[in-house]
């Protein structure tokens, strides 16, 4: 007859114990994440702390010593002056409409090739991607000249064409990469059950596919907008009428010269209003963003 093994009375004591002792030690760890996190996110947001203080300050109170976080008086009028400084509100029209192109045509450019690469097999694909990819570790710096002979020969200097043509073929290679990364994750399947019930590429692409790579197009989306919305070089380089000008490029302005102090408190007044669209854009779309960029990666 077999004999029936009792449990060790030490282990059913220690049991509970061990478990204790791992659920402490994991609220522990819990803790410590939280805090290095919210210190790291204190710590990156001191200059944007410092620049909407110095936004509301006097001029000769931004950089006195020890620093002055709550201005003594705060004086809400340096938005309202720095505003009526210069025609910003057409340079408000400009920045949007070049962004708004901008960034619509970075979204279904990059969406389309992305989609060439993902689904279609021809000649040379994965040369040409690799080439395509290759692009993304030359700085902008290296075609930063003959991009401007091509465009001063075409005749498009102090135009808006140099600023969104680029958008309309493809936008980029991180976003056709991101995109075409993201198309992976979707089954031909129903690509294919569709194309059986009659629907073309077309209808395919812009009915099934772009409907589900919708977190990748708001990462493009976020990104592309942050990129026209922010630019400064290139309106530098191909903008030479004032009423053309760009947010960023009004507020060189501010900087002075060799006859006129920078007007820092208008400078910090302004950076603080266009940094506001994107980090509102961030805060309302961050679980899609973070959900386009963790799902990228998920097949090759």
């Amino acid at each position: 007859m077999a004999q029936v093994t009792q449990a060790d009375p030490t282990l059913q004591q220690a049991g509970p114990s061990w478990r204790e002792s791992r659920r402490y030690r994991d609220l522990i760890a819990q803790i410590v994440a939280y805090v290095t996190v919210t210190a790291g996110a204190v710590i990156l947001m001191i200059p944007f702390a410092w620049m909407l203080s110095s936004s509301l300050k006097p001029l000769d109170q931004i950089f006195v010593e020890p620093p002055q976080w709550i201005p003594q008086p705060i004086q809400w009028h340096n938005y309202r002056d720095a505003w009526l400084a210069l025609p910003f509100t057409q340079f408000l029209v400009n920045t949007l409409f070049i962004t708004l192109l901008g960034m619509a045509a970075s979204i279904f450019t990059s969406a389309l090739v992305a989609y060439g690469f993902a689904r279609y097999r021809f000649p040379g694909r994965d040369i040409l991607f690799i080439v395509l990819l290759s692009t993304m570790m030359l700085p902008y710096v290296v075609t930063l000249i003959p991009a401007f002979l091509i465009w001063r020969t075409l005749g498009l200097i102090n135009t808006y064409d140099p600023l969104v043509v680029g958008a309309l073929f493809g936008g980029g290679p991180f976003f056709i990469f991101l995109m075409r990364q993201f198309m992976l994750t979707i089954p031909e399947e129903m690509e294919e059950a569709a194309r059986m019930d009659g629907a073309n590429t077309f209808q395919i692409f812009t009915l099934i596919v772009l409907p589900l790579v919708r977190p990748a197009l708001l990462v493009v989306g976020i990104f592309s907008f942050q990129g026209f919305w922010n630019d400064f070089l290139g309106p530098l380089i191909y903008l030479n009428d004032l009423g053309k000008y760009t947010m960023t490029l009004g507020m060189f302005f501010f900087v002075g010269g060799a006859s006129e102090a920078p007007k820092w408190h208008w400078l910090m007044a302004m950076s603080t209003l266009i940094a506001l669209p994107i980090l509102t854009i961030f805060f309302l779309a961050q679980r899609q963003f973070i959900e386009g960029i963790t799902l990228t990666g998920l097949k090759g």
